[in-house]
């Protein structure tokens, strides 16, 4: 299972975006998600200001802003296909 990693805030309509396409991708890969409200921390504000959503898979930057379900997919088979190489 992979564990996915959302840096987000409140009220941002590309963030709920981002969130529903991690929940239609979860139906069928099996995913965990950690979101993380950037607000709480003022390194992250810094870090990614508005530029948000991020979503990070296994330790890299995945997507920023928007990701379809068909590109969430390949990374994840990608980082799966990986795991089963090492």
């Amino acid at each position: 299972m992979t564990t996915l990693t959302l840096y987000t805030r409140r009220d941002c309509h590309l963030c709920e975006e981002m969130k529903a396409v991690i929940r239609e991708v979860g139906r069928t890969v099996p995913l965990t998600i950690e979101e993380v409200d950037i607000d709480r921390d003022r390194a992250l504000v810094r870090r990614y200001g508005r530029d948000i959503p991020v979503l990070i898979a296994g330790g890299q930057e995945v997507a920023r802003h928007r990701v379809t379900a068909d590109r969430l997919r390949e990374v994840l088979e990608a980082q799966t296909a990986g795991h089963h190489g090492e």
